[in-house]
């Protein structure tokens, strides 16, 4: 299996338990992994052969950017499950690790996250 990572992306949404989340928003990275056959991409030299990660970058943009959810594990399963319908034909597993990276909580720590793997992920 191959893969396709797309490292640190930031987009700013409105997601949260917290109504102070919901409405001042906050950051959120993410980082997506995708496990293709790149193979004939590598090959041919052909985008075709292969998913643009332009067009999964706004994917998932428009996820965290979109309608505001309580659980920053209900928008992970959102993107992966947008991206995987979208790039069925060659997309055979996906790993979206989600980011929130100053959550109200307080003490003393780099971050909070979700990491979820869906599909054929090896």
């Amino acid at each position: 299996m191959d893969y396709i990572h797309l490292n640190e992306m930031e987009f700013y949404g409105y997601h949260g338990a917290l109504r102070e989340e919901t409405v001042l928003g906050q950051r959120f990275r993410a980082n997506v992994s995708l496990a293709v056959d790149l193979t004939e991409a590598g090959v041919t030299d052909d985008l075709q052969k292969t998913v643009n990660y332009a067009e999964v970058f706004d994917v998932c943009r428009s996820v965290v950017e979109g309608e505001p959810r309580k659980l920053i594990e209900s928008v992970a399963e959102e993107i992966a499950s947008s991206v995987m319908g979208r790039f069925a034909a060659q997309v055979k597993g996906i790993r979206v690790v989600l980011i929130k990276p100053d959550p109200p909580i307080r003490g003393h720590y780099a971050s909070v996250s979700v990491d979820i793997t869906r599909g054929q992920f090896v």
